[in-house]
């Protein structure tokens, strides 16, 4: 059964899956992201297509920087007068490898 925009939201996805999937999602679209620096404007639409997905409430720049490093990414944050979202993103292999599992998953079971 389809969802109305009234009914509550049932999702059991955290933000750090949330996270992944829109690592994995940005590479299934065809994009290289392994061991590649970018700069976070280049992932936030995979971030809020994948919070729009799941009914997440999209989180603060800030906020995506610090799950992504936490799960293995590393990142750079640049003075903000460079970028309108002042963070260099770098994914290393195995994490975005993962993202991708994790894309395939969730994206069969919420489909």
């Amino acid at each position: 059964m389809q969802p109305t925009l009234f009914d509550a939201s049932t999702n059991t996805v955290s933000l750090d899956e949330a996270i992944l999937f829109a690592l994995g999602e940005f590479q299934s679209r065809g994009h290289k992201l392994a061991e590649r620096e970018l700069a976070l404007d280049r992932l936030r639409h995979a971030f809020d297509r994948a919070c729009d997905k799941f009914r997440i409430e999209p989180p603060t720049d800030e906020t995506v920087a610090s799950l992504l490093e936490k799960a293995g990414a590393q990142v750079v944050e640049i003075p903000n007068y460079f970028a309108k979202r002042p963070f260099r993103i770098t994914v290393p292999g195995p994490l975005a490898t993962s993202a991708l599992t994790v894309y395939h998953q969730l994206n069969g079971k919420y489909s």
